[in-house]
């Protein structure tokens, strides 16, 4: 199965207590697309400028990633951020956001493209998101993000795609911030209530929470020692989860459990460098691997003595 993810390419500029970089890869599409690619096919569509070189493509080469749908746009420079982190990891201060060929994206699907298995509306506009799902042909699932700058300025907006997805991927400040509600499974329900059959809330160190209207399942976030750079992470966990999502021929509570750990799995490998050096370095082996470490830091035998 196959999954086609509209978002962004970029270029950052982070630093963290533990480091920082000038210039490196970013954007929530191209860690979506590297992180849903151990799994599955992935087609990209996203915008450039002529900056973005043939080096900088080496981050999809010899990856499930098709890359027809990544148009460049000459004489204009790529979408970038800047963005620094103090202790407080979860917590991202931003220091200058260029849009450049970004703002004036708007999406045209080839007709290849109008009939994936899967469709990610990763974190842009409500109504660029909505338009691109109008041009598919129904897709088994559609899944989206969304961040606290829509639900701000376009709120109406996001409301209108949300009653159009199965999957809302969002997290915890962003479901208070859209339901005014303190309590995060009363929130989750509102969202709910307007047409997703799953919410699954991101709560950065602690874990991610899955809810749908017959259950509730949380998972931790894997212990690590060193974590230098949280940027990407939770377009990685996107990745992982929908990438494991449409390897399967359909989609169980099981298989929506096991993919909020493959997710999980692969956002602990992200933060452990900066941008997405850690992900150019493991294979799919690393993922399991650490899937089955994760699996023993959340088993408990039941048996009654």
């Amino acid at each position: 199965m196959s999954i086609l993810v509209v978002g962004s390419v970029a270029f950052d500029a982070i630093q963290t207590p533990f480091g920082k970089v000038d210039r490196c890869l970013g954007g929530s599409a191209t860690y979506f697309s590297v992180a849903a690619s151990f799994f599955t096919e992935v087609d990209l569509v996203a915008v450039v400028g002529d900056d973005f070189t043939d080096d900088d493509l080496s981050i999809f080469r010899g990856r499930n990633v098709n890359l027809d749908g990544l148009q460049r746009v000459a004489g204009a420079k790529t979408f970038f951020w800047s963005g620094e982190y103090g202790f407080d990891l979860n917590v991202a201060k931003t220091r200058d956001t260029q849009l450049n060929v970004f703002a004036d994206f708007k999406p045209e699907l080839s007709e290849k493209h109008r009939n994936p298995d899967v469709l990610f509306l990763a974190n842009i506009q409500p109504d660029l998101q909505l338009d691109v799902l109008k041009q598919c042909r129904r897709p088994r699932l559609v899944a989206l993000d969304t961040m606290n700058l829509w639900i701000a300025t376009a709120k109406e907006s996001l409301t209108r795609i949300l009653r159009e997805v199965d999957l809302v991927v969002i997290n915890e400040a962003e479901v208070r911030q859209y339901t005014e509600e303190a309590n995060l499974i009363k929130g989750a329900r509102q969202i709910l209530a307007l047409g997703p059959k799953t919410l699954v809330v991101k709560r950065g160190e602690y874990g991610v929470m899955m809810i749908t209207a017959d259950a509730v399942f949380a998972a931790p976030a894997y212990p690590l020692e060193a974590v230098f750079d949280p940027t990407g992470a939770g377009d990685t966990f996107a990745g992982g989860f929908l990438g494991y999502l449409a390897s399967r021929a359909e989609v169980t509570d099981r298989d929506l459990r096991r993919a909020i750990i493959f997710g999980s799995v692969l956002a602990s490998f992200t933060v452990e460098k900066f941008s997405l050096d850690r992900l150019r370095e493991i294979t799919l082996n690393d993922v399991y691997d650490r899937y089955q470490e994760f699996r023993a830091l959340t088993h408990f035998d039941d048996h009654e003595q």
